[in-house]
């Protein structure tokens, strides 16, 4: 960096969580700027970055746009931030490849938290594979501790090699909290930008040299990844050893304590000649990850054996108590649990507006959100919930086949973040039928996080209020009613109406969420 540093001494200890503990190491490396959308388990990594005044710390309308945010300032040249749950990641995806050939300004880490066991999500992906996909080194704390550690080891990679990193934590290094001491924060000079089309501008015929440059990067990668502390055997007695990562090196280490261990903190790029020189000491090796045979497929492509875990094993999280059954080769296929499922709280508005569907008997294209919870009993009236955004899009194909006894139900938050694009396809494509939008005023499901509907910024200020009725009929909406969903008799009359004409209509169901205090309104 240009400036010297200075730091600001606070060192003390602190019980922090593991999405805290990150948030707290990226604070400390002088991270300046940090964008995200809300999504559990990676919400409360921004939400701690924005307690911070030295961060300037964003809600963006959606992933792409955060992740867009992050790296223009990384470009610009502050160390900057952008966090995710792993289905977030999707929606940034097409950025993400592409920054892996631009590179970075300052330093630039992304955050990833996965979600085994689908805890709070629509599917349980291993973002370790999209990291490997993109090109980009990826790190993998196992507790707290490594989570603040790794943050800070992420942005100085991202400067010496000139490339995004990928954090990935799972639900359980995201939740866990740890008792560790937090230092002191290392304000980074901004370093100066110069103008560089042949690094950022990724026309194919810079695009095909910023190829061969990542080409080069990911082979001085993988020689920092066999050399890395991160990446560490640690010798021990017994027959069998263990190659692990994550949260799985402390599952390992309660059940077999004594057994050689490689650690796998930087499992992308490869450190192949550490893996060999920790096989060819070991009579049995088994490879112990969740969800995706990442790692096994790297150990066999080495030519070397190795045990696994049983293919029924991707689904769903891994527990201290499975490892030995693992190890002696029991397969145990556990059924979801059947405790009580989540309900729509006493009193929430979309209570009112699912019922009122059910009752009408109509198909509903659904979307991500609190309102999901209307396909369990007893409401049961949501019939299809697949990404954020997809209501309105899948409503349209239903359509297509189904006829007029179809409405579409998406959210506020969800709405803006990735429903503008599909209403807009309606008009364009000269669909008619009912979208309903469900106007909670709030981002409910992650910890009613505000959203530019709502005119409220992440700190609390007063800020542009995004009016959904006029961006409606911008989009093309013939007709845009707002009506009280706990006025039953009269939603369903207005369904009834707007269902028998020809005309794209928007039916704004605005009471806000229970949950919301009214003094924030």
């Amino acid at each position: 960096m240009t400036n010297p540093h200075t730091r600001h001494d606070q060192s003390s200890m602190a019980f922090l969580s593991g999405d805290e503990a990150l948030a707290q190491g990226a604070y400390e490396a002088g991270v300046k700027v940090a964008a995200s959308y809300p999504g559990t388990p990676a919400t409360e990594v921004l939400e701690t970055l924005a307690k911070f005044h030295e961060v300037d710390s964003q809600w963006s309308v959606n992933e792409k746009v955060a992740y867009e945010v992050a790296l223009g300032a990384s470009i610009a040249g502050v160390r900057s931030i952008f966090s995710a749950k792993h289905v977030g990641l999707n929606v940034a995806m097409d950025s993400i490849m592409t920054s892996a050939y631009t590179g970075v300004g300052a330093g630039f880490v992304i955050v990833s938290a996965d979600d085994p066991g689908l805890h709070s999500s629509q599917n349980e992906q291993d973002n370790r594979i999209l990291a490997g996909f993109a090109k980009i080194p990826l790190l993998e704390p196992a507790s707290p501790s490594e989570a603040r550690e790794y943050a800070k080891t992420a942005f100085e990679i991202s400067e010496q090699f000139d490339t995004p990193v990928m954090v990935r934590i799972t639900t359980r290094v995201a939740h866990t909290k740890e008792n560790l001491r937090i230092g002191s924060r290392e304000e980074v000079g901004v370093k100066t930008y110069h103008t560089d089309i042949p690094k950022y501008v990724m026309v194919p015929g810079n695009a095909y040299r910023r190829h061969l440059i990542l080409e080069e990067r990911l082979l001085k990668l993988q020689e920092y990844s066999e050399k890395t502390p991160m990446n560490r055997i640690e010798h021990g007695k017994g027959d069998i050893a263990f190659i692990v990562d994550s949260v799985t090196y402390l599952y390992v280490k309660e059940v077999f304590p004594d057994a050689p261990i490689l650690k796998l903190g930087m499992p992308f790029p490869f450190p192949e000649r550490l893996v060999r020189e920790f096989a060819e000491k070991q009579k049995e090796i088994f490879v112990i990850e969740e969800l995706e045979p990442f790692i096994e497929n790297q150990v066999k492509l080495l030519g070397i054996a190795c045990r696994a875990k049983h293919p029924s094993y991707r689904v769903g999280e891994l527990r201290p108590e499975l490892i030995r059954s693992l190890v002696a080769g029991k397969v145990k296929i556990e059924e979801p649990s059947t405790a009580r499922k989540p309900q729509l709280c006493p009193g929430c508005p979309h209570r009112s507006v699912f019922t009122v569907l059910q009752k009408m008997n109509l198909v509903v294209a659904g979307d991500i959100g609190c309102y999901s919870l209307g396909a369990l009993p007893p409401l049961q009236s949501l019939h299809t919930c697949l990404c954020m955004g997809s209501a309105i899009p899948l409503f349209e194909g239903f359509r297509k086949v189904l006829g007029s006894n179809v409405v579409g139900v998406i959210g506020d938050s969800t709405f803006v973040h990735t429903g503008v694009p599909g209403l807009i396809n309606l008009s364009y494509n000269g669909t008619k039928g009912v979208i309903m939008i469900l106007d909670n005023q709030t981002t409910a499901m992650t910890g009613n996080q505000p959203h530019p509907a709502m005119g409220q910024h992440l700190r609390g200020q007063k800020n542009h209020h995004l009016d959904l009725e006029k961006l409606c009929k911008a989009c093309g909406a013939e007709n845009v009613d707002v009506i009280n969903p706990h006025e039953l008799v009269n939603l369903e009359n207005l369904l009834k109406k707007r269902l028998n004409e020809n005309k794209l209509t928007v039916i704004i169901a605005r009471f806000p969420c229970r949950l919301i205090d009214p003094k924030k309104l």
